[in-house]
């Protein structure tokens, strides 16, 4: 984000893996997000979108700084595409969070080209909180890394499986 927010006209949002794989086709590193109501953890993939690795969590003030430290990460580490945890209820239909998810990502499409993959998230924070209790992690120390550890299972979920499509 150099200049400022700027509409894209060929920002992609999608919840097709192999439309999203072929969007960041080539090589380049993807951002996983779990957007929260009051953070935003991110995740980071390695060059060759093989592992994910917690990358740091935001707190959620002001939209257009958020904004711009995330899309100066993207620069900084030469992100081709984000992977947003899309909060659907274990039922599978869409409640007011998966609402808020799709306001986010048509956001981040008018201020960036970046393809925008919604992945399913339920129950990527239970199993970030189970895996943090497993590890004896104080409770304090689950708060603090809770957000980008559910940005990496995020993240790795699509990687695996972006590893794992048949090519057409």
């Amino acid at each position: 984000m150099s200049d400022g927010p700027q509409s894209v006209s060929t920002a992609l949002t999608t919840e097709d893996i192999a439309v999203f794989r072929d969007a960041v086709a080539g090589t380049g590193r993807l951002i996983g997000i779990d957007a929260g109501t009051k953070t935003y953890g991110l995740a980071l993939s390695d060059v060759t979108r093989t592992i994910a690795s917690a990358l740091e969590t935001i707190e959620r003030r002001k939209f257009a700084a958020d904004m711009e430290r995330l899309f100066a990460l993207c620069q900084t580490h030469g992100v081709t595409g984000l992977v947003l945890g899309f909060p659907r209820n274990l039922d599978g239909n869409e409640g007011p969070r998966a609402q808020a998810t799709r306001a986010l990502a048509r956001n981040l499409n008018k201020l960036s080209p970046l393809p925008v993959l919604l992945w399913d998230e339920r129950l990527t924070t239970a199993i970030a909180e189970r895996m943090l209790i497993d590890a004896d992690q104080t409770r304090k120390r689950r708060a603090e890394v809770i957000d980008k550890l559910a940005a990496t299972l995020i993240l790795q979920g699509a990687l695996d499986r972006m590893r794992n499509q048949i090519s057409p």
